[in-house]
């Protein structure tokens, strides 16, 4: 080879080593930008870990980052266990509903700022006032209308409909009217023209009935029965009491129990107070013989239906399932009428 050939050839293989590395170079580059990138990955991403070798730490498994709270976060406010069920004894009627409504986390705990509350209690007669004990008791009424305006309710409205005698005159008789008016909430007459159509979806048996407008569409609804005998139903209770919202009553008679439960799976009492200062043992629901009246100086109150006449029950000596309507209640998911299941707070004023 001579000398024009040699420096040809060298040239040759001079420029093929600079394109090789050109590749080499740019494929390190390459390297480079994709390196980049997994970095910028991992710095959105704060769930890759990369372990050191030389620790003897085990790395946190997804289970633990998703279970691990950080330290800034606070801890959650631990959940109030308020009892189930509350009964107060041996005080005058105003002072047992407070302090067993107070024991329930206090009617706040029911009644907001501006809800419009009804108050359903059982004025059923307007022959007999509140001693015969076919009426609920009218101190307990103005207490919860006290309690529901002191938590901030818009109003407090107070409404039943009798079935013997008129409403403004049971109303009156019963002492409630006045006790209501002093309290500062309103007796209000249920008028027939306000009785509108209203599906049940629930219902078993009670599929629809006419149910009283201004009952629907309270905020807050608190039944306050009296606890007392009936002929038919054996007692009148919370579940019983919610006949009175109704303008059909006399179709709930055919199967009682599933009806009662049906309606009240639609009309839901948000707080529950069984008057049972002074109860009508025999001859309810009327009565009218102070002979069938025990004093009992008690209060019952819940937010279960079921549970407060469960409790109910047993100062009649019965057992809850002895109710058709608190059997068909529990059946249906509205509330507990096993008592040995529920958190029973005792107060005793005496």
């Amino acid at each position: 080879m001579n000398d024009l050939s040699r420096r040809h050839f060298l040239h040759l293989i001079a420029a093929s080593l600079g394109s090789l590395g050109g590749i080499y170079l740019t494929g390190c580059l390459n390297q480079e930008k994709l390196l980049t990138k997994s970095i910028d990955s991992e710095k959105i991403s704060p769930t890759i870990f990369q372990p050191d070798p030389t620790s003897t730490e085990i790395p946190p498994t997804a289970t633990d980052l998703a279970t691990s709270t950080p330290e800034n976060t606070p801890e959650p406010s631990p959940t109030i266990a308020y009892p189930n069920l509350v009964v107060a004894r041996n005080g005058d009627p105003e002072e047992m509903v407070r302090k067993a409504v107070q024991a329930l986390g206090g009617m706040e705990r029911f009644v907001k700022s501006g809800d419009k509350v009804v108050v359903k209690p059982n004025i059923c007669v307007a022959y007999h006032g509140y001693k015969y004990a076919a009426t609920t008791n009218p101190w307990v009424v103005a207490a919860i209308v006290k309690l529901a305006l002191e938590a901030g309710a818009k109003n407090v409205k107070v409404m039943d409909y009798p079935f013997g005698g008129s409403a403004e005159q049971a109303y009156n008789v019963s002492g409630i009217k006045a006790e209501v008016n002093k309290a500062g909430g309103k007796m209000v007459v249920m008028s027939n023209l306000r009785y509108v159509d209203t599906s049940i979806p629930k219902g078993k048996d009670l599929k629809s009935t006419k149910i009283y407008n201004g009952v629907l569409n309270a905020d807050v609804l608190i039944n306050v029965p009296i606890a007392k005998h009936h002929e038919l139903a054996r007692l009148t209770l919370a579940m019983k009491n919610m006949m009175g919202v109704i303008s059909n009553r006399p179709m709930m008679h055919a199967n009682l129990g599933q009806r009662l439960a049906d309606l009240n799976s639609r009309v839901r009492s948000s707080l529950v107070i069984v008057d049972a200062v002074r109860m009508l043992m025999n001859h309810g629901p009327s009565g009218g013989n102070l002979a069938d009246v025990k004093k009992a100086d008690t209060i019952i109150a819940s937010p279960d239906i079921v549970a407060a006449d469960s409790y109910a029950a047993t100062l009649f000596g019965l057992k809850p399932n002895d109710l058709t309507y608190i059997k068909k209640g529990k059946e249906m998911g509205l509330g507990e009428n096993n008592l040995s299941k529920l958190k029973i707070e005792e107060i005793n004023l005496g």
